[in-house]
Order: C-alpha cells, then structure tokens, then sequence
C-alpha cells in the first residue's frame, strides 16, 4: 500500500477518530505533506518511537502509541509477566498524559496491571519505579529535549534500564506483526480500576525515590555548614524538574535555591525557548539574567524529563558565568565521587566507572588513578543500565559511575537511566565542599585539567529533515565507511572501527579484527596524540552526529586543536 492509499484509508475507516479524520482531510492536496505523515509507519526502534504529533502513520497519535503498546503487550503476555504489571510516567509535552492514559488501558485490556503516575514525573523516577515496583516493564511518554512539536514514547524493562538486545528486537518484532489498527485493545478507566488492573501512583513512590538519591551524598554536613554562603539558580525549563529538584535542594540543607520564574511551570510550548535543551546556550538566557542578579555560584538546568543537567559556574577571575560540557560535569562529579570515597577507603577493588565510546577520553586517565576498571559502551545509557544488571548477575564488578557525553550521568543504581536529580544534588554539594575550599567549580575543574591533561571535546551535527534527509545521512556515512582515511585534519588516523560491519582496522600495522560491541550504524576514528573522531545517526532526530575529542598542554591549545579537528571532519564530509 502506498502513502496515498493509507491516506485514502485513514480518511475513510472509522477506526480514527473524527478529528483525526477531519485533521487529514484538510490536508487534501497537500502532497507533501500527506508523503511526509504516510510515506513509512514512524519506526519503533530500539528506544521506542519519537516523532512530531498528528495524524498519520508517521506521527506520533494515539494510534501509533497504541499500536506500540499492543506490540508490547503481547510480548509481555508472551512473558507471562501481566501480573507483574507496567509502571508508566510522562512529561510535560502535548498529548503526554493522553498517550500514557491510552497506553495504561491498551495494556489493561490486554489483561496487564498498570500504574501510571498521578501526574508529571521525571524519567529517571519512572526508572526506579518500574524495579520498586517490581514490574516487568515501564513506560515513559517524553520526547525529551527536542522541539516543541515532537513527543516520544520509551519502553523499559523489569532491571530498570531502557530494553537492549535481545528483548528489543523482540518487541519491535511483535509490534511490526500488527497492521491493523483495529486490533489495538482498550477499555475504559473505570471498568480498568474495578478490576484491579489499572492503579494511580505518587507521593509513596515519590518519597521512596528521593530517599534513595539522598544516600549518594558523600558530603552533607558541608552543605549545612556552607548553606548560607551558597547561591543556586535553577530552571526545569518548563519540564518535570521543579518540584523534585527543588525537594532535593532543600532535603539536602540548601537554603538559597532561586527557581527562574518564566520557566518554573510545565508547558508543551516551551515559551520561552525555541529548543528546551540543556546543551543549547538559549537555554540559559533568564537564568543567566537571574544569578547574576542574585551573584549565585551555579546555575543548573534540566530538560523537560529531568534526566539531562546542564551547568554554569562563575569564572571569579572574569566574574562570567562559563558553561560546562556535559562531559565536564560528569568528569567534575566523577572526580569528587572517586576522591571522596578514596579518603574514606570506600573503592572496591572490582570498582567499575561506565561510559560511552564518544564520552571524554578523561575517563580512561580517572580510572587509571583510581585503579578501577573503564568499561566503555555504545551511545546511549541504555546500555550502561544493562551493565548494572551484568555487575549484579555475574558479580563481576561494583558499579561507582556512569555518563555519557550528552549531559546525562548516574551515581548510584537506584535508577537504570541518566539521572539529573541525583546529578544536581550531587554537583550542588560539590560547589559547596570546594567553596569551603577557596574553590569555585570553575577552579576545580581548571584544577581537574591540570592534574589529567586539557581533554577537550566537541559536538558537531547536520540536520536533514524528511525522507530526502534520511538518504543523505545514510549517503555521507557509507562515503566514510567506504573510504580509506588516513588523516583528519593534521592528526593521524590510527585505527577505524565500523561497529555496522563489526571490523577494526589498524591502518599503522595492516591488522584487521573485530568489535565487540553490538552492531550499530556508528565509525570511529582513533587518532594520534589521543585525539578521535567518531560519527553516528541520531536515534532521536532527523541529524548526524560528529563527535571528537583532543588531549593537550593547555586550554588555549586543546580548543584550537579541537575547532580545527571539527572543521577538517566536516569538510571531508561536504
């Protein structure tokens, strides 16, 4: 069937509903448009779906949620997990708490327990819900830092952690097997709760999560002793952060927390900025404005499912406010966490710290003076929830910390996924234990450069929107893929790894091998002098993704090394 007969069948079958109905019909003539919502069915991959909101097969609806939802519900039948149940969360965007409501009732008449939150809640808490709970898997209806028109829907299982391999190929593939809309069940809520399938949770849940972030503290009689000299601006950027953040906060002994005001309470629009991301300068602007109207010694933002944190800290040698990657973050928690517990004796000898193989090279040199072991993943924190689940089966190591580059990280293993209420709270009590020091956090992490070398690190992306965008992705990888680079810029290419074709090619010695990785569409390019270049398809947006990072005697050289890495990648690919 082609996009203009599933259109043709969305106009006319009255299994949608009559403003969907209506919503296409006034597309009529619009071919483009019409191709761009039909041409494919929105791809549950392996993270789930994300994808703008309307009427289509390549939209995020209640149908292409309830299709999912149907996909897995049949699996966990499969499971014989119904008892067990599904714990569901959802954000702050349009339709969230109507596609979490239609995927809590799909699964109800399926015969499956749910527990959806009373209302918003972050990510991370879905995560830790779904094991305190005791589910056999969760939901979470977000679409986390993208624009104001998308919505996304993620599927975790019962360890806690969004589904890997081999549960996600499963899942997709009991989704794909349904091609009729009619077959989504669902029932009403009232008849839902009457049997006991359908079940509204909070405040217990709530209570039980921020007890557990709590015990990650390493340092809060510091925070009472500083709590009067610390100043914190904080914005949820229209999502769920504000009441757990600020709770937090103020469990943990801080006083003076100044939430920005134009972006304290949740909304889809996201009003005041055009992309409500952490990593994104906009972003910033009103709580910017606001420490330095209040002289606050960090600035902290979360995305709209609270488990992304950007920072500013002040430069008291400029009196600025500097940004801080989301490597930088991580690596300054990383440091206080290791060298906090190493004053305390608290590393074990199987200490593990996690990260992705596009987070900072830093990593490698923390591990080595702590002398625990670095083990390094794909991009996303899925797949450093799944080696919590491996350490806690086979005992193989003790988790300490996990990050990756896109301003996400956990401390502790009370959620399976990135965490940025524990991250804040974290990060909070360090400005607090080295401004006890003399130190701002901009000085400690200046102090962290110079004890580890000046590892710099930079982003760069391409966004292709549409079906036109999606085959010259494809085009510019396989270009990569398919020719031999030997230098980047003025650095040596050493080694290239195609994690798609599973090889490792040594270009110094000749030597091939293969990656022990899962298979996924990313190249990566080790270079000399400890820098790297790696590329990858967002799973999220319509963009490629450059990744790169350089090691060198000081600032100033580190990022002119790193400017000219990232030009001399992007031209290779034009």
């Amino acid at each position: 069937m082609d996009y203009l007969e599933k259109y043709e069948e969305w106009c006319k079958n009255e299994v949608f509903d009559e403003s969907t109905r209506k919503e296409l019909l006034d597309l009529k003539g619009n071919d483009k448009e019409i191709k761009e919502r039909f041409y494919q069915d929105l791809e549950f991959g392996t993270a789930g779906l994300r994808g703008i909101i309307g009427a289509g097969t390549n939209r995020m609806n209640i149908y292409t949620v309830g299709k999912a939802t149907q996909g897995l519900a049949n699996f966990i039948i499969k499971e014989n997990g119904q008892d067990k149940g599904v714990a569901i969360a959802y954000d702050s965007r349009h339709m969230s708490e109507e596609f979490s409501e239609m995927a809590a009732l799909c699964l109800n008449a399926n015969g499956i327990k749910t527990y959806r939150f009373e209302s918003l809640r972050p990510t991370p808490e879905l995560s830790f819900a779904v094991r305190e709970l005791g589910c056999i898997s969760g939901i979470v209806v977000t679409a986390s830092h993208n624009p104001p028109e998308y919505n996304g829907y993620k599927v975790y299982w019962e360890d806690g952690a969004q589904i890997v391999a081999p549960k996600d190929k499963e899942i997709i593939d009991e989704v794909n097997k349904v091609k009729d809309y009619a077959e989504i069940k669902t029932m009403q809520r009232s008849e839902a709760e009457a049997k006991g399938l359908y079940h509204t949770i909070g405040k217990e849940i709530d209570d039980r999560y921020i007890e557990e972030v709590m015990k990650q503290s390493l340092n809060s009689d510091v925070v009472k002793e500083m709590s009067d000299d610390m100043k914190i601006v904080y914005t949820p950027l229209h999502g769920t952060g504000n009441l757990p953040v600020r709770r937090i906060l103020k469990e943990l002994g801080f006083k003076n927390v100044y939430v920005v005001p134009e972006q304290e309470m949740p909304d889809g629009d996201f009003p005041t900025v055009s992309y409500p991301n952490p990593e994104a300068p906009e972003a910033f602007e009103l709580a910017l404005k606001l420490a330095k109207e209040k002289d606050a010694d960090i600035v902290l933002a979360t995305d709209p499912d609270a488990d992304r944190l950007g920072v500013y800290a002040k430069d008291p040698k400029t009196n600025e406010y500097v940004s801080f990657t989301g490597n930088m973050s991580a690596l300054l928690v990383c440091e206080y966490i290791l060298s906090e517990k190493k004053k305390r004796n608290l590393i074990p000898s199987n200490g593990a710290v996690v990260s992705t193989i596009v987070s900072s090279n830093m990593t490698r040199a923390i591990a080595k003076e702590y002398e625990i072991k670095l083990i390094e993943t794909l991009t996303g924190f899925k797949y450093i929830g799944e080696q919590i689940k491996l350490f806690e089966q086979n005992k193989s190591n003790e988790y300490l910390f996990g990050f990756e580059e896109s301003y996400g990280c956990l401390a502790g293993t009370h959620a399976r996924d990135k965490d940025s209420v524990v991250a804040v709270m974290l990060l909070s009590e360090a400005a607090a234990f080295y401004k006890k020091q003399g130190l701002t956090l901009w000085e400690q992490m200046l102090k962290i450069y110079e004890k580890y070398g000046y590892y710099r690190e930079t982003l760069a992306t391409m966004t292709l929107k549409g079906i036109e965008g999606k085959e010259k992705i494809q085009e510019i990888i396989e270009k990569l893929r398919n020719n031999t680079i030997e230098n980047i810029g003025e650095y040596k290419v050493l080694e290239v790894r195609d994690y798609q074709n599973k090889t490792v090619k040594n270009l110094v010695t000749g030597e091939k091998g293969e990656t022990i990785l899962p298979k996924s569409n990313v190249l990566y390019f080790e270079l000399e002098k400890d820098a790297w270049c790696c590329v990858r398809p967002s799973g999220t947006e319509p963009k490629i993704k450059f990744y790169m990072g350089v090691n060198e005697s000081t600032m100033e050289i580190a990022n002119k090394k790193l400017e000219d890495l990232k030009n001399a990648m992007l031209a290779i690919c034009e």
